[in-house]
């Protein structure tokens, strides 16, 4: 079973109804203290896993991908938008339909956002 929502209270609740011998991988972060039972985890014998979900390979390995041309980054890039726009780039990502990877160029001074440009 999967945590990703980091409320508190999400990880007792699924130790709660996660069927004997479950593994609970917690990938939400929780960013306040949270309460768990730990009589539910060893009564039910529970695996609780805490991960990050990269590790210090992945970045190193997307790294080299992109400086050799495998991946090509830019069809990822769905706007643009200078420091002055940072705020306007934040309120269009809340909308997962409208852009995927906003670049925000520190020499620009675009405070409105851009469709992305062609590479």
């Amino acid at each position: 079973m999967f945590e990703c929502v980091g409320l508190p209270g999400m990880i007792d609740r699924i130790m709660a109804e996660a069927p004997f011998g479950s593994r609970v991988v917690v990938a939400g972060v929780c960013m306040g203290t949270d309460l768990i039972r730990p009589l539910l985890g060893i009564n039910k014998e529970l695996d609780l896993r805490f991960v990050f979900g990269y590790t210090p390979l992945d970045f190193r390995d997307a790294l080299h991908l992109l400086a050799n041309g495998t991946v090509r980054a830019e069809r990822l890039v769905t706007g643009e938008v200078g420091l002055p726009g940072v705020a306007a780039a934040f309120d269009a990502l809340a909308d997962p339909r409208s852009h995927a990877k906003i670049l925000i160029d520190p020499h620009s001074d675009a405070a409105q956002l851009q469709q992305a440009r062609p590479h």
